[in-house]
């Protein structure tokens, strides 16, 4: 496979340190989505009270080693985060600089379809080289384009649903508990999601509720209220019937 490495991104190394110890347990009751089935998923870690702290995606090692594909200006605090929640588990934290992050716009070539949607292409993790081809600003150009949120510039201390989760398949409504569940899973139930991080035409954002701009792509992405939202900027994953009739 081409060498087309996210610089952007890290991988954090969550390992198990003895043989009954488990890594998918431990990350199961922190994280917002299922990571004792299929993987890669896409998740993220949050407050107490449901608000985004951290996303990433969480990758199969071998011998129950997890990965997390990460932003790699956040990797080290995520696992000073993690590390806290460690207690007495025989598990190891911490950076791989070993490993790197790869994408492609095109599926193929035995890279995993982004779990979020397809259309944003294919990652893998692969052993870092000298040799890698950094394509972090097409990455971006192509997710903008599609309207995909990400990272802590663009979804810092949003609740995880209105950063678009359940589109994205950034939860699961079916798993234990996890930090933060108690309000995401209240917002669900009562379809309470007042507010949605969207991806608009810097001309046309709300400065007050912006969270990003990308001048050189014309583009920004705002915390925007249900009801002030243009349906012709939304894109196409995502469907909103209207204000929730709790809206504040």
């Amino acid at each position: 496979m081409a060498h087309e490495r996210l610089l952007s991104r890290a991988v954090v190394r969550v390992a198990p340190d003895a043989e009954d110890e488990d890594a998918a347990q431990f990350l199961q009751g922190l994280v917002t989505n299922d990571v004792t089935g299929r993987l890669p998923v896409y998740a993220a870690l949050l407050t107490a009270q449901g608000k985004m702290l951290f996303d990433f995606f969480v990758w199969p090692g071998g011998d129950g080693t997890l990965f997390l594909d990460c932003e790699a200006e956040a990797a080290e605090e995520l696992v000073r985060r993690l590390s806290l929640y460690r207690l007495r588990r025989k598990l190891t934290i911490g950076v791989d600089p070993s490993l790197g992050v790869y994408w492609q716009a095109d599926l193929g070539d035995g890279g995993a379809p982004d779990p979020r949607l397809s259309a944003l292409g294919q990652r893998w993790i692969a052993a870092a080289s000298g040799g890698d081809v950094p394509v972090d600003d097409a990455y971006l150009r192509h997710r903008l384009a599609l309207g995909v949120p990400e990272g802590r510039a663009e979804l810092g201390d949003v609740l995880w649903l209105e950063a678009n989760a359940a589109e994205l398949n950034g939860v699961s409504f079916s798993k234990g508990c996890y930090v933060g569940q108690e309000n995401t899973a209240r917002m669900n139930w009562r379809q309470k999601v007042n507010r949605r991080v969207l991806v608009v035409p810097l001309a046309r954002s709300d400065e007050k509720r912006r969270k990003a701009a990308y001048p050189e792509l014309g583009l920004a992405v705002d915390h925007l209220r249900v009801e002030d939202l243009d349906p012709t900027l939304l894109p196409e994953w995502l469907e909103i019937e209207g204000p929730s009739s709790n809206s504040e």
